[in-house]
C-alpha cells in the first residue's frame, strides 16, 4: 500500500488506546490503522510519535467567529488549529446580523472558506416572526442544526424567540431530521433578577446573582418539553449545573431525543472566582457554585454528559474592563483552550479516562451534528484530522501566545499538563506545535442527517 503520510505513536480509538500503534494517510483520509512493525506500507512522509497521544481531532460545538468582527474565521481558526480543534461549529449570531435564510448561510460558507484553517460547520437560526419556510431552506442548504435563545441578548442579532414560536418551530425542524439547540434562560426571569442587582454592579459577582439558575432551569425543562411533544432532536447548551443533566436523563428515557453540553469555564471557575476574573468572567450563563463545578466532574465521569465546548466568544478588553459589571460583554474566548484544559484538568487530575475525553470533544459532538460520516474517530474512511499530544510535557498557559483577537484568556498563568505537537486537517499540517500554518486548510464539512 502506497500512503502519503505514516504517524506512529499511542492512538486513541473508539474501543481503547492502540499502544505503538501505526496510523496511514492517503488522500486526506484515513487508509490504514494498525501496529508499528506490522506495516507493509510505502510511506511519503514518516511522523514517529513514539510515546505520545495520536488523538482524533477535537469539534468545538460551540463557537462565535462573528460576534466581536475583530475575530472573525481566520483568527478564531488558527486558535482552534493551535488548541487541537479541527473542526468548529460557527454560531449564527454574527455583529452584522443573524443567519437566518439559505442565502445567508451560503453567503457565509463560501466567504469563511476562503479564510478557514480548520474545517467548519454551520448552524442557522429563525426570525422572531413570519412563515418557517427558510426553515426547511436551510437543511437542504447545509445547516447542521439550529440554535434559538430564550433570553433576548440582542433583538438585532441575537434575540428571544418565545415559547409559542419554538413549539411551532419545534415540529418544523423535527420534519429535517437537524437538531435544534437552545440558549436556555428565561427572559422574564432575568430581567425581574438584573433589576434587583443591577445597583449592586461594583461587585462582579452580581453578574451571577442576576441570572439565577431557575432561569436556566425552567427554560431547560420547557424546550425538553417541546422536543418531546414534536419529536424534534433537542440540544442544550452551555448548561452549568447538575440539576440540568438529571433533568435530561428523565426526559430522554420518557423517549425524548436531547443531548447537553457543559463548556470548560463552568469546569474550573465558580461565583466566588469572579472576584478575581472580574468582567473577564462575565459570561451567560454565569458561573455557579463550587459544588456544581465538582458535581459537573462527577457526571462526567459517569458519562452523563455528552459534550463539552468552549462557547469561544472573544471581546476584546475594552468590551470586558468596566468597573460596573452589567456595562460589559458577556463572553471569553476559549477555542484554543478546550483540548488542553480538559485534558490538564480531566485526564492529568484522573477525573476521566482519555476515551471519555475523545467522545466528549470528538464522537460525540460529531455525532449530533451529522458530521459523523467524516469526522469524530480514528476510523478507516474517515477524515485524518489528528493531532498529536505529548502527555508528559507540561507548561503555563501564557494568554500573550494564544492567538486570538481577544489578547486575553481565563486560565493566563494555569500550570497545564499536556501539550499538542501538531495538528492535521484531512492529513494537512496545520499546526507543528509553535506556529500555525499559512494557509487556507478549512472547508466546509456537509452534514448528513440521514
Amino acid at each position: 500500500m502506497k500512503i502519503d503520510l505514516l504517524i506512529y505513536g499511542d492512538l486513541v480509538l473508539p474501543d481503547g488506546i492502540l499502544p505503538g500503534g501505526a496510523i496511514g494517510i492517503k488522500d486526506g483520509a484515513i487508509a490504514w490503522i494498525g501496529r508499528r512493525g506490522q506495516e507493509g506500507i510505502e510511506a511519503g512522509r514518516t511522523v514517529d510519535a513514539a510515546g505520545k497521544l495520536v488523538l482524533p481531532g477535537a469539534i468545538d460545538a460551540h463557537v462565535h467567529c462573528y460576534s466581536s468582527l475583530e475575530e472573525g474565521t481566520r483568527t478564531a481558526t488558527r486558535s482552534a488549529a493551535a488548541g487541537g480543534v479541527t473542526t468548529i461549529i460557527e454560531m449564527p449570531y454574527d455583529a452584522t446580523g443573524m443567519v437566518c435564510t439559505a442565502e445567508m448561510l451560503q453567503e457565509k460558507k463560501e466567504r469563511m472558506e476562503t479564510e478557514a484553517a480548520v474545517d467548519f460547520a454551520l448552524l442557522a437560526t429563525i426570525r422572531k416572526e413570519g412563515a418557517f419556510d427558510d426553515i426547511i431552506a436551510m437543511a437542504e442548504a447545509g445547516a447542521c442544526g439550529f440554535k434559538v435563545s430564550m433570553f433576548n441578548t440582542d433583538s438585532f442579532r441575537f434575540p428571544r424567540i418565545d415559547d409559542g414560536r419554538l413549539y411551532q418551530a419545534f415540529g418544523v425542524i423535527a420534519e429535517t431530521g437537524v437538531p435544534v439547540g437552545v440558549h436556555c434562560e428565561t427572559d422574564e426571569i432575568v430581567r425581574l433578577s438584573i433589576a434587583k442587582y443591577e445597583s449592586l454592579g461594583r461587585d462582579p459577582r452580581a453578574h451571577c446573582w442576576s441570572r439565577p439558575k431557575v432561569a436556566e432551569a425552567t427554560a431547560a425543562n420547557t424546550v425538553m418539553q417541546l422536543a418531546l411533544h414534536t419529536g424534534a432532536k433537542l440540544h442544550l447548551y452551555h448548561c452549568t449545573f447538575p440539576e440540568i443533566f438529571e433533568a435530561v436523563h428523565h426526559y430522554t428515557d420518557r423517549g425524548a431525543n436531547i443531548t447537553a453540553e457543559t463548556c470548560t469555564h463552568y469546569l474550573l471557575f465558580h461565583e466566588e472566582d469572579m472576584l478575581r476574573l472580574g468582567p473577564k468572567g462575565k459570561i451567560n450563563p454565569p458561573l455557579r457554585q463550587a459544588g456544581d463545578v465538582e458535581g459537573l466532574w462527577r457526571l462526567m465521569a459517569e458519562g452523563k454528559i455528552d459534550m463539552v465546548t468552549s462557547d469561544h466568544a472573544p471581546w476584546k478588553l475594552d468590551r470586558k474592563s468596566d468597573p460596573d459589571i452589567f456595562r460589559n460583554s458577556s463572553g471569553a474566548p476559549g477555542v484554543e483552550t478546550l483540548l488542553p484544559i480538559l485534558f490538564s484538568e480531566g485526564v492529568a487530575s484522573g477525573r476521566i479516562p482519555i476515551t471519555e475525553l475523545v467522545k466528549l470533544v470528538s464522537e460525540k459532538p460529531a455525532e449530533r451534528f451529522g458530521l459523523g460520516s467524516r469526522k469524530g474517530k480514528l476510523r478507516v474512511g474517515l477524515d485524518a484530522d489528528i493531532v498529536i499530544m505529548d502527555p508528559n510535557a507540561s507548561g503555563t498557559l501564557d494568554e500573550a501566545k494564544q492567538h486570538s483577537s481577544a489578547g486575553w484568556s481565563l486560565y493566563h498563568g494555569m500550570n497545564l499538563q499536556g501539550r499538542i505537537e501538531q495538528t492535521y486537517v484531512r492529513g494537512q499540517l496545520v499546526y507543528d506545535g509553535e506556529q500555525v500554518q499559512e494557509g487556507e486548510f478549512g472547508r466546509f464539512v456537509q452534514p448528513n442527517h440521514l
